[in-house]
């Protein structure tokens, strides 16, 4: 990049489209808001703390009590479309609530693969491999999102990625990905406790499950139960969301580095200036 394009970048990033507020503003104003205008209190934010009680309710019943857990867990994973909505029609949306839902996200899911790590002790390094590569590239991209003064995360051009363009823009392409990874999850959970077949009529070709980690080698249709039917289903949309992960770090890295190139050539510019 010459040293125009990176000037003409770096001036671009600072003019940010909301003024930088200081720490210590930002937390007096906190403190000093009003119950009209209480963020704390917005819908979408009280959404997401009913979200992060029903994903604890989960936890405390997942090593014993299969149907409460998967539907505490369910029903916290679909209120994440809900606060969203809630947040545009009601004029509520806020930075807080954008990364309080984020947070509760990586949270829940990583909790859930952990206890996974443990049902299938073989495959915790691919586990514990998910849940780093979860946190790493969510992190790295909403930083990059920050440094390039984006207002949200989710504004992604497809100059800079048009895969995560389709995935962040499209809220339907958003909440199709999302939940069929987490089905996918979920699904490997109850492998562990549910093993009455649903019931499929024989047609004499096995099935290979090397996507359910307990399986040896095949399982025939007939012998299929309801978490394994799940898993092959939505197998290939949570490889496809890890796929997409992938690319957000490495996108994000990207960025990241652009923007230091811009602010190393902008030192090195005023450092010429100086007498």
């Amino acid at each position: 990049m010459s040293s125009a394009k990176i000037s003409k970048a770096f001036k671009r990033r600072q003019r940010a489209p909301v003024d930088v507020v200081d720490a210590k503003e930002a937390v007096d104003l906190a403190t000093a808001q009003t119950y009209s205008e209480n963020v704390f209190l917005f819908v979408p934010n009280l959404i997401g703390y009913a979200r992060v009680i029903l994903a604890g309710v989960s936890l405390h019943y997942m090593s014993y009590h299969p149907k409460y857990c998967t539907v505490a867990y369910v029903v916290s994973c679909l209120l994440d479309a809900v606060d969203g909505q809630a947040a545009r029609a009601l004029g509520q949306t806020s930075k807080f609530g954008a990364v309080l839902d984020m947070v509760t996200d990586r949270c829940t899911t990583s909790c859930l693969l952990c206890y996974l790590s443990a049902c299938y002790p073989d495959y915790a390094i691919v586990f514990q491999f998910l849940i780093a590569l979860d946190f790493a590239s969510h992190y790295m991209h909403m930083y990059s999102s920050l440094v390039t003064g984006s207002t949200s995360h989710k504004l992604v051009t497809s100059e800079v990625s048009r895969i995560l363009w389709l995935y962040y823009n499209d809220s339907r392409t958003l909440f199709f990905v999302c939940a069929g990874n987490e089905v996918f999850y979920v699904a490997l959970y109850l492998i562990k406790w549910v093993h009455t077949p649903i019931g499929l009529p024989p047609i004499g070709l096995p099935i290979p499950l090397f996507l359910v980690p307990y399986a040896s080698s095949f399982i025939a249709l007939e012998d299929l139960t309801y978490p394994e039917a799940l898993a092959l289903i939505s197998f290939p949309i949570c490889f496809l969301k890890n796929v997409i992960n992938l690319v957000q770090l490495w996108k994000a890295s990207k960025i990241l580095v652009g923007v230091d190139l811009a602010e190393r050539q902008m030192a090195r510019e005023l450092k010429a200036r100086k007498p």
